[in-house]
């Protein structure tokens, strides 16, 4: 269904799917679009064209030919290219060998300066496409300086006179903390640093997260329980002040997930298809992948599946001081994929070889294999201290895994805890960030299991449940219409304070 008042959407990102990701970020900048696009929408999307994007492959084309950016007293050349996101959504790709002919996407010392540069690159490759944004959504911190310069450097400039701008956080606590010449480098020095009488450090520092936060015309996060947790000190990261002052502009909007690509009945690399009205054929996905982690093959044993960043944030703090009871006095087996700290790769290797037929570590990142661990555990694992949205809980329930979480987040939005009285819940949730409340919760999981009946009225809800990015979609276009009034309004106050 188209929109009766389509806009133009410019959606600024450091990573997109399938061009490059390292985590939800991506996921969510290569879905979002394809939704908005369905909406009726002009949606177009503009990451950094990194060394491993390969032209040919993704069928990328020269839009414009080298012009110049800006960069403090020097000027650096770009390029752009231009792809497609799926069929319909045009997605620009800055060039710039200097900066992005590496084989990594972060962790640089001059990340500051690259993304800087692709911010900069794109807003200037506006005019020269003869196009004019109603929104810019950007996201993270890696794009938080264009609301910065919308209101500064650009302020005058005519083909972003209407747009207003939207800030997403997917996660507070990547911040992306500098020094002063980064100023001079974004062209932005003479006004200084950010003052705030709560947050003094701010003096002192370019923190990126906090001028989207500041800037911006609307600021959002990827879940609704996300944006209340931040405007407290235990999860604000040092920003909850600011976040405090501006919660009149923040809203949670839950993400969504690919509902073509995490699809049971089609996923290419399921040994057995199956959906709601054919959960027989879903066992076989079990065993399979029992087979695959080299599990013990064992119909009614509880197998948890992991798929996580290895991290105190996810939760292994508390997992690594539980697995071994659970592995002593349950029958559970666990498949965990991922990679993340040295002391986890460590742990759960070790473990691994003590308990190879109950325990299964794939340290790597393999996207089949994740779909397969999803379509053949039982339960699915995410006890993470705080969560922004999470993906994991929604992919594993459309494959028909029940999740056992905490509590936070976008987890506490989507999990409910089963009550047996009542017979409500999808899942199971502690509140607790415990490692006493992780096994109870792991433990009740295995009790109800054991009930045939119960178990798949569980199963059903969980693949029932509408995690598709239509709702969502059409939340963002509120909260782009709330920027637009936003900005409208920003501009008669200027205009009046200038009379």
């Amino acid at each position: 269904m188209s929109s009766p008042n389509p806009l133009n959407i410019l959606l600024l990102s450091a990573e997109v799917v399938p061009f490059a990701k390292t985590g939800g970020l991506a996921d969510v900048a290569g879905s979002l679009p394809k939704a908005l696009k369905a909406l009726g929408h002009d949606i177009r999307v503009a990451m950094p064209r990194y060394g491993r994007i390969n032209i040919e492959k993704f069928n990328l084309t020269r839009r414009l030919e080298q012009y110049p950016v800006k960069m403090g007293e020097e000027e650096q050349p770009a390029e752009l290219y231009e792809g497609r996101i799926g069929e319909a959504v045009p997605i620009y790709l800055v060039e710039n060998r200097r900066y992005y002919d590496r084989e990594g996407i972060y962790m640089y010392p001059d990340d500051a300066e690259r993304f800087i540069f692709f911010c900069r690159a794109i807003l200037e490759a506006l005019p020269r496409l003869d196009w004019k944004p109603d929104i810019i959504h950007c996201h993270d911190w890696h794009t938080a300086i264009v609301p910065n310069w919308a209101r500064t450097i650009y302020a005058e400039a005519p083909y972003l006179q209407q747009a207003a701008t939207v800030y997403t956080i997917h996660n507070l606590a990547y911040q992306g903390i500098y020094g002063h010449r980064v100023l001079e480098i974004a062209g932005i020095d003479e006004y200084g640093f950010i003052a705030h009488p709560q947050m003094q450090d701010l003096n002192q520092v370019v923190d990126f997260m906090a001028r989207g936060i500041y800037f911006a015309d609307v600021i959002n996060t990827v879940s609704e329980r996300y944006a209340q947790e931040i405007l407290t000190p235990e999860y604000g990261e040092r920003l909850d002040p600011m976040l405090r002052d501006r919660r009149d502009r923040l809203y949670g909007i839950l993400n969504g997930i690919d509902t073509e690509a995490f699809n049971p009945a089609t996923d290419p690399y399921l040994v057995s298809h199956y959906d709601v009205n054919h959960l027989h054929d879903r066992p076989a996905n079990k065993e399979a992948l029992q087979q695959e982690a080299g599990l013990s093959i064992s119909p009614r044993a509880p197998l948890v599946g992991i798929v996580s960043r290895l991290a105190d944030q996810k939760g292994f703090d508390l997992l690594s001081q539980m697995i071994e009871p659970l592995l002593a006095n349950t029958p559970a087996q666990f498949a965990l994929l991922g990679t993340g700290e040295q002391k986890y790769h460590d742990l759960f290797g070790g473990l691994a070889k003590r308990y190879p037929q109950r325990l299964a570590v794939f340290l790597t990142f393999n996207a089949p294999l994740a779909q397969r661990i999803y379509a053949g555990s039982d339960t699915f694992l995410m006890p993470s201290r705080f969560e922004p949205c999470g993906l994991g809980q929604m992919i594993a329930m459309r494959y028909g895994s029940v999740p056992v979480v905490r509590s936070t987040g976008g987890l506490a939005d989507t999990v409910a805890d089963y009550d047996p009285l009542t017979d409500q819940g999808n899942g199971f949730a502690f509140d607790a960030y415990e490692p006493m409340a992780l096994y109870t919760a792991i433990v009740r999981a295995q009790e109800t299991y054991r009930h045939t009946e119960i178990w798949r009225r569980l199963m059903l809800r969980g693949m029932m449940a509408d995690f598709s990015w239509d709702t969502s979609a059409r939340k963002y276009v509120d909260l782009y219409q709330r920027a637009l009034a936003s900005r409208a309004g920003r501009r008669e106050l200027e205009q009046y304070h200038i009379a």
